[in-house]
């Protein structure tokens, strides 16, 4: 899907906009792209312009809600279609998001994107070919390309998270120029699709699944037996946990995906917020 190019609004810049024009403004000078880069808009009585559109002042934004225009006014980035997944902002920029009112990146402590930049940086992926099981908003993938991954093969199971993706501009577009093409993004499980995946094919994997009690399969013991097959010996592994609350949930989960990577063939440690393995 090709990536939206317009404004990106929340209420804090929808505010400025309207207080500036209030205060005799011509113009305003701010970001429309949550962070992203810094701008102009030249503000009239009843409109305003920015990158040769005009668009109408918006009104009454909720918090927590980012809003694109869809060709004639400015609608919540959030879709219904069996649960309620929406872009959500946040004080760093990069927005995380939200199935169900469940927030799906860290963002208390650290951006979103800062706090993937760290994970990757484990996998060491200069150079090197990698499997991106659970791309989401795509920062693993981003931050990869920062670094320098030769290719990254991504897969995204929910059909809304990937529309989140052309709106969201920290998410990487595979068919942009700076990703140079070497990002393969694909609308598929990779619970299945790992099947397809060939033999000591990848020299690091990131895997960022949901939490165990919404996609228990990607925590199994066959789906780690499938890691070990095609990541080759030497390459390493950051597996996102979190860190469950073991009083109220009776489990260490962190511990029991160790121990479950062990026995598919990687040497494990708790690293970060997760498990970093090496495939032996």
């Amino acid at each position: 899907m090709p990536h939206y190019s317009g404004p990106l609004l929340t209420r804090p810049p929808a505010e400025a906009l309207l207080a500036a024009r209030d205060a005799g403004a011509t113009t305003w000078r701010g970001s429309l792209d949550l962070g992203r880069a810094v701008g102009e808009a030249g503000l009239q009585a009843d409109a305003w312009l920015w990158a040769g559109r005009r668009y109408p002042y918006p009104s009454a934004l909720k918090d927590r809600t980012v809003y694109f225009w869809d060709g004639e006014a400015f609608a919540a980035v959030a879709r219904f279609s069996g649960a309620l997944i929406k872009l959500v902002p946040t004080a760093w920029g990069p927005p995380t998001f939200e199935i169900d009112g469940i927030k799906m990146l860290p963002t208390a402590k650290v951006s979103p994107y800062e706090d993937a930049r760290r994970k990757v940086a484990l996998i060491e992926p200069r150079g090197k070919t990698l499997l991106d099981t659970c791309g989401g908003l795509g920062y693993f993938a981003a931050c990869a390309l920062e670094a320098g991954a030769a290719r990254i093969r991504s897969f995204e199971k929910n059909a809304d998270v990937l529309w989140l993706r052309t709106l969201n501009p920290w998410s990487p577009d595979p068919q942009a120029p700076a990703s140079g093409g070497r990002l393969e993004l694909a609308h598929a499980d990779v619970a299945q699709a790992i099947a397809q995946v060939a033999d000591g094919s990848v020299d690091a994997l990131l895997h960022d699944p949901p939490r165990f009690g919404i996609a228990g399969e990607l925590y199994s013991q066959a789906f780690y037996d499938e890691l070990a097959r095609v990541l080759r010996r030497g390459g390493r592994l950051f597996h996102y946990t979190g860190s469950p609350n073991r009083l109220t949930s009776g489990r260490d989960v962190p511990r029991e995906v160790a121990r479950r990577l062990e026995k598919a063939g990687f040497r494990t440690e708790l690293a970060l917020d997760g498990v970093l393995a090496t495939r032996r």
